[in-house]
């Protein structure tokens, strides 16, 4: 399993209908949070061995009404859960 972290930069008043939009239609995404600094939202997303994330990105997220621009992290390792 792949984890991903993606940041969506909005279009002006569109975060909270990309953050619904990626709930109702990425199966994928575990999380959404908005946020502060450069970026609207941040989002992860558990992803099959082997799937092609630059496909996944540019397919499935990027092309969401409301998107502007994105960044993604890909993680290697998590050391503890929250909670």
């Amino acid at each position: 399993m792949q984890t991903i972290f993606v940041q969506f930069k909005c279009r002006p008043g569109a975060a909270y209908t990309v953050a619904s939009d990626l709930q109702e239609s990425v199966e994928e995404m575990s999380e959404v949070y908005s946020t502060s600094g450069h970026y609207d939202l941040i989002a992860k997303f558990y992803l099959d061995d082997g799937r092609d994330l630059g496909h996944f990105v540019t397919e499935k997220l990027q092309v969401l009404d409301g998107v502007a621009d994105t960044f993604t992290t890909v993680a290697f390792k998590a050391f503890g859960a929250a909670g």
